[in-house]
């Protein structure tokens, strides 16, 4: 069913039924690192180039995925999966080799929670019974493509935030686990006239405080029913800024927000204000927050996951830059 505008509450009970997670060199000596399924020493992850190694990652977390429940990609309905690079090609070839009907998706950083909302839909109305959702980002990719190749050594202001190199995959289905997908609360785009793309943090926050205060008014909700509310990867600078926002519309999340971009890393990994990409905030999700959940240490939790919807081209242009934020609820369920 539709709560106000823009929220889903599902009506049968939809689990995440398995996950699984590979994270780059940095990624995997972080905070966070013993959460993560797999982790590679290099950046080249054993592969000839950067975009092998994205895919490499994504292939991996989708394998160790199936793997966890003793499913093969035959048994699955649906493959949702986006990431960052043009075309979304990571998605595009890991769909090659799976074979299983693909919906390409992108949404920026916010792809994570796109892609796990529009999942859940599809199994919660019968079109599927089972549907496959992946993302990934690799620092060296998207350095590419977006800015300047690693090699060129460019200087960053330090509100540039720092791509994470990683992949995370989740199977969505009706077969009960510890992890309950509730609702989704579907984001508008806001532009708030910024044009750096060098501060990603201040471009997005408006859009996260919309999601986030639309997602509230839909459901009737505090932000004390919920343990964590977590957005993308908003960083060290649009942190403080969403929490103002919201501050200044009557909503004070201070006590429980937190932002994968800054779960990520420590503070002395020099990645400038914190972590981004495509896979931050599902590797913090479907890594670390699904554990909590699964352990039961918190019980309900609204990820909203940020995405700049920019290109280069544009930017160059001198464009401002387009924000959406999309949001997924998650909640402690019974035993697997």
């Amino acid at each position: 069913m539709r709560l106000g505008k823009q929220t889903w509450r599902f009506e049968h009970d939809l689990y995440i039924q398995s996950t699984g997670t590979c994270a780059g060199p940095l990624e995997g000596k972080g905070p966070l690192g013993d959460f993560f399924d797999k982790k590679y020493n290099e950046l080249h992850c054993g592969e000839k180039n950067w975009e092998a190694a994205e895919r490499k990652l994504m292939r991996e977390a989708v394998d160790i995925c199936l793997k966890n429940v003793n499913k093969k990609p035959e048994d699955i309905d649906f493959f949702m999966a986006g990431d960052l690079l043009n075309q979304t090609v990571t998605s595009n070839f890991i769909a090659r080799e799976t074979k299983i009907p693909y919906l390409g998706m992108f949404g920026a950083c916010s792809t994570s929670m796109q892609t796990l909302a529009l999942a859940a839909q599809f199994v919660d109305t019968g079109y599927a019974d089972s549907v496959l959702v992946a993302v990934s980002s690799h620092n060296a990719t998207a350095e590419r493509q977006f800015r300047y190749p690693t090699e060129y050594g460019g200087s960053k202001p330090n509100t540039s935030t720092f791509t994470a190199t990683g992949a995370a995959s989740a199977l969505v289905s009706q077969t009960p686990s510890s992890v309950k997908i509730k609702e989704a609360t579907i984001g508008r785009v806001i532009d708030w006239g910024i044009a750096d793309a060098n501060d990603m943090g201040s471009a997005m926050a408006p859009a996260a405080a919309d999601t986030i205060e639309r997602h509230l008014k839909d459901t009737g909700r505090k932000p004390t029913d919920y343990d964590m509310i977590v957005t993308g990867d908003l960083s060290s600078v649009g942190s403080p800024i969403v929490r103002q926002l919201l501050w200044e519309r009557g909503i004070d999340i201070s006590e429980m927000h937190h932002d994968c971009g800054l779960m990520l890393y420590s503070p002395e990994q020099n990645v400038m204000a914190g972590g981004s990409g495509t896979a931050c905030s599902a590797m913090v999700t479907y890594g670390y927050i699904v554990n909590l959940l699964k352990q039961k240490k918190i019980q309900r939790v609204f990820i909203c996951a940020t995405g700049a919807l920019f290109n280069p081209t544009v930017n160059q242009q001198k464009e401002t830059i387009p924000c959406v934020a999309h949001g997924v609820v998650l909640e402690s369920a019974g035993g697997e």
